[in-house]
């Protein structure tokens, strides 16, 4: 497995190829990280990667096919267990925030319409929502999913970070004009008390730092 992790880490589809080839089993293992090989290749943003261990992997679960945009898989394993939706991965996260992050539209768009809650956050102290991930993803689509869907744009991650805070930061602005045309407060102080328009003018946003300012 530390083979594998190294070869994930680095790039090395021909090094991974050959690994599982010998040794299949290890596709469907937990890595060191206590996820699995596939998701490792998907944080990493290697989704060619993430997609040649998939081929090796004997059971693919709902976080990974969220993560992998496997949305037929996705379906299959929604219809045979409708709780999935709402459930966390090893790791904490539901996969609507998987998919969100992962930038996964159409898995999104399905597991919505399966009953997953938008305002669930991740149960691994982080208390990320999906609209959180969607921000840093910088998907406006999916921002916009979430938002029609009823997710809450004031919420709050670890240290009292707003989706608005994120996009200051990322000086999107199209992300920016999305939320606060749905409510989002440019006065939440995170904790140490910066605003949104703090986070803008430190990365140099300093046009954005003064709209959010007003």
């Amino acid at each position: 497995m530390a083979d594998l992790e190294t070869l994930i880490e680095t790039g090395n589809k021909p090094g991974i190829f050959d690994l599982l080839t010998q040794n299949p089993a290890l596709a469907s293992k937990d890595t060191s990280h206590g996820i699995s090989p596939i998701l490792l290749a998907c944080y990493y943003k290697k989704p060619e990667i993430a997609a040649l261990i998939a081929n090796f992997s004997t059971n693919i679960n709902i976080f990974e096919a969220s993560a992998l945009g496997k949305t037929q898989e996705a379906s299959l394993l929604t219809e045979k267990d409708p709780d999935l939706v709402n459930s966390f991965s090893k790791d904490g996260f539901t996969a609507l925030g998987l998919a969100a992050y992962f930038g996964n539209e159409e898995i999104a768009r399905l597991l919505i319409a399966k009953g997953a809650d938008v305002n669930i956050p991740a149960n691994n102290g982080y208390n990320v929502f999906p609209i959180h991930s969607a921000v840093a993803a910088k998907n406006q689509n999916l921002t916009k999913m979430l938002i029609n869907a009823g997710a809450h744009v004031n919420v709050t991650q670890q240290a009292g970070f707003t989706p608005l805070h994120a996009a200051a930061q990322l000086g999107h602005v199209e992300l920016i004009i999305i939320l606060l045309e749905h409510g989002a407060e440019v006065d939440i102080r995170m904790e140490g008390g910066k605003l949104p328009a703090d986070l803008a003018r430190e990365k140099g946003f300093v046009e954005i730092a003064e709209i959010l300012s007003i």
